[in-house]
């Protein structure tokens, strides 16, 4: 029999009811790998938006230059099928461990033998600014829809923030007709990420097709018509009309879009024993501390074979995860595979991937330059970590065996051939 959450031991075929809270796409992936796996018992999946289990990476992208309006994952008639219940327009506001219940913002009560937290993270806010519209952050269908009926051509943007979602904003505005201006209170874009070198060359790359990009500087305030303070999330009557940046400088905007990171969605689950640490601490597998709790996606921080515990935010690891619990909570998993994280960012028709475990401290060899293009190695205690490469998805992949067995980097510098 597999193990438990925590601690002991389960019979899963006599686990009658799993509830799954977060109706993104770890949760959809996860009810789908568990009648996978084999399970007949209820499945509950519970979301906190009205809408089915869509995909956020076109938010940014494909949403915003007009391409799509409705990026759902799956028809309602996918749940039907499975006998996935949907709970939609729900938020999970508490659970007890004792009682194995989820309290819901109606006041409803879910009972669960199996709860699985997948409820990914929630945009940062940046307190105190005016409630103008034309201010926006990004993380919904319906932010994206409205942030995008703000894009007129000829209007000027203000974007907060040089992460993966502002520049993949900032790319789609550009691409909208809009004049952009990107600020970042950090030496480059994706610096944080990506580390300095490889956040010159995204850098170099928004510079060219136009952007305003200021790196260093930061917002101070927005002005406009409106009065009060708040969050900035264009709730006011008024509109939004200029910016105050951290230099003194003064620049008129129309429309502002702030993405200065994300946190995840774990207040729900304090008083729950549930440990957290940027996230939902789980072992290998997705279990938690906590008897009958586990967790996936965005929210939770795995433990990994190769560096440590940690939340890995992106696309694919929700499916990589999915598989590896829903294999482990019916006992059909023995080990669980090494996970070797991998994600893309599209920025004016050049595909950023990066594959491996990247941090900004990494020391970064830049394999290739060809403008538009570029590849770089990571190193860390002089193995080779990751990969990142712009325009260049080959010299990426090549490069997965030789990440997942811990290669010198030394060997492979001295096999470069690009």
């Amino acid at each position: 029999m597999p193990a438990a959450s925590g601690s002991g031991q389960i019979g899963w075929r006599t686990v009658q009811r799993i509830v799954i809270v977060g109706a993104g796409l770890a949760g959809l992936r996860t009810a789908e790998e568990l009648r996978r796996a084999g399970y007949e018992g209820d499945l509950v999946l519970v979301g906190e938006e009205r809408h089915l289990p869509y995909d956020r990476p076109p938010l940014s992208k494909e949403v915003m230059r007009g391409e799509k309006s409705d990026t759902t994952l799956e028809p309602r008639e996918f749940f039907d099928e499975r006998g996935i219940e949907l709970l939609l327009g729900l938020a999970a506001t508490a659970v007890d461990p004792d009682t194995r219940t989820v309290t819901l913002v109606d006041g409803s009560v879910v009972d669960y033998d199996e709860l699985i937290v997948a409820t990914g993270l929630a945009p940062r806010r940046i307190p105190g600014l005016p409630d103008l519209a034309g201010v926006h952050v990004l993380r919904s269908i319906d932010e994206s829809l409205a942030l995008r009926a703000d894009l007129d051509p000829g209007k000027r943007a203000l974007i907060v923030g040089a992460g993966f979602i502002g520049c993949e904003l900032a790319a789609s505005m550009r691409c909208a007709g809009l004049d952009v201006v990107l600020v970042e209170p950090q030496p480059t874009p994706l610096a944080s990420v990506l580390g300095e070198k490889v956040g010159a060359l995204i850098a170099r790359l928004h510079v060219g097709e136009g952007v305003d990009l200021r790196a260093g500087v930061g917002l101070t305030s927005l002005t406009g018509t409106g009065t009060g303070t708040g969050t900035g999330t264009g709730t006011g009557t008024g509109r939004v009309s200029g910016a105050v940046l951290s230099d003194g400088s003064e620049v008129d905007v129309e429309v502002v879009a702030i993405g200065v990171g994300s946190v995840p969605v774990t207040k729900w689950l304090g008083g729950a024993g549930v440990q957290l640490d940027d996230g939902v601490v789980c072992d290998g597998v997705g279990r938690t501390a906590v008897p009958h709790i586990w967790a996936v996606g965005d929210v939770a921080a795995w433990q990994l074979r190769v560096g440590g515990r940690k939340r890995v935010e992106h696309w694919s690891n929700a499916g990589e995860q999915a598989k590896i619990l829903a294999a482990a909570l019916t006992g059909a998993l023995e080990s669980p595979a090494d996970q070797l994280p991998y994600f893309w960012s599209d920025q004016y028709g050049v595909k950023i991937q990066a594959l491996g475990s990247v941090t900004a401290t990494d020391d970064v060899h830049i394999i290739a330059d060809h403008g538009r293009k570029f590849l770089a190695y990571y190193e860390r205690d002089s193995i080779l970590t990751a990969v990142v490469g712009g325009g260049m998805a080959g010299g990426v992949m090549k490069m997965r065996g030789k990440i997942a067995a811990r290669t010198p980097i030394a060997e492979v510098l001295g096999a470069v051939s690009v």
